[in-house]
């Protein structure tokens, strides 16, 4: 497990010159010599989902003008101050756009290159940095610790389909980043997060293990709780991309926690001792769960186990965000808001996790645990 650890904290640090010093020392130290900011006019497309409303909060926060641009179905009473400019991006609406000028676009709603395509033939004239969020599911596989953005992408057939499904979405996502930089060359900032958690989740890919916890009893845990995960807080990652058009920071970044920071055991733990000290938890071994068929991911949410086409699960770099200017909130933080966010809603909805194992395979599993502890 050392080994593992200080291989993967080397490979991934080694490109900071300053790496000897915290990292927070570090960003703290260049933020001093950072030029206060002058308020942007900025354009966000999309901007009232999950991502975007975290988003534009925080350009606001910071003092910028804010106008957004989408089809007026999702939240569509969020924001009712701001100018809003109703259209759908991937029809002529797009031209809605044209003879406006903005000193940045943020861009959450684009997922194949026709979409970026249409949006720079309107706006490259008249803006001065392109920022897209993409996906770290750009990169085809994962097989090896310490990723960072110089791996390859995946490619894709049919470059022309738009048909986003599990298969084409992060080659179609790798598409619209060569799309954006063909056409405004230096000036976009190319965004791939990971899992993006927070207040606002629809998916419960992480709120799964807060609402589970609290819950208490017997808490089946995958692994021998090693495993490195990653995932980026919504409300660091929209602070941060607000941060890139202040400082002009251009280029591709990986934007999640970074590659062995944080193991599944701390999470857990995290919640454990954020929301109730009496849950317990049953490190369950991964050939067991394999065997019993507990799917990693979607019934052990944030957690893969490093091996095959992802032995580089939980170990991709980030360095490269956190140099520029990303920040991570502690965990015990994200775990806590995220409960008290998730208890807002209706009744009906939280009794039905959209990720996570069920009571009734969890019970049976940790059964069967038990059982083979026994007989051996």
């Amino acid at each position: 497990m050392s080994n593992r650890r200080d291989f993967i904290k080397n490979a991934t640090l080694s490109s900071i010159a300053a790496a000897t010093l915290p990292l927070s020392t570090v960003l703290s130290a260049n933020e001093k010599n950072q030029a206060p900011r002058k308020s942007l006019n900025i354009l966000i497309m999309g901007g009232t989902g999950f991502l975007g409303p975290h988003t534009v909060r925080a350009a606001l926060l910071r003092g910028h003008k804010v106008t957004l641009f989408n089809r007026g179905r999702t939240n569509p009473g969020l924001f009712k101050q701001l100018e809003t400019i109703i259209g759908d991006r991937n029809t002529d609406d797009v031209k809605k756009l044209a003879n406006r000028k903005w000193d940045a676009v943020i861009d959450t709603s684009a997922y194949y290159p026709r979409s970026i395509n249409m949006a720079m033939e309107v706006l490259k004239k008249n803006i001065k940095q392109y920022l897209f969020v993409s996906t770290i599911s750009v990169y085809a596989n994962w097989p090896k610790p310490g990723m960072d953005e110089s791996t390859p992408v995946g490619t894709i057939d049919d470059p022309t389909t738009e048909k986003v499904t599990g298969r084409t979405y992060g080659p179609l996502k790798a598409l619209c980043e060569k799309a954006a930089e063909k056409h405004m060359p230096g000036n976009v900032s190319v965004i791939r997060p990971g899992l993006i958690v927070g207040p606002g989740d629809k998916t419960d890919r992480f709120t799964y293990w807060p609402i589970r916890i609290r819950k208490g009893g017997e808490v089946l845990a995958p692994g021998d709780g090693s495993d490195f995960i990653q995932y980026i807080d919504v409300r660091d990652l929209g602070e941060w991309m607000v941060h890139c058009l202040e400082h002009r920071v251009t280029g591709t970044y990986n934007a999640q926690t970074n590659g062995g920071d944080i193991t599944i055991r701390q999470l857990l733990e995290a919640c454990v001792n954020t929301l109730n000290p009496e849950a317990k938890l049953v490190w369950v071994p991964t050939p067991f769960l394999e065997k019993h068929e507990v799917a990693p991911w979607q019934e052990m949410p944030v957690w893969l186990p490093a091996k095959d086409n992802y032995a580089g699960a939980g170990s991709m770099s980030s360095v490269k965000a956190y140099a520029n200017g990303l920040k991570q909130r502690p965990i015990e933080t994200v775990v806590k808001d995220c409960y008290n966010w998730f208890i807002t809603l209706p009744s009906s909805r939280q009794t039905q996790l959209r990720a996570g194992l069920s009571a009734e395979k969890e019970a049976k599993v940790l059964k069967a645990w038990k059982a083979e502890k026994i007989s051996t």
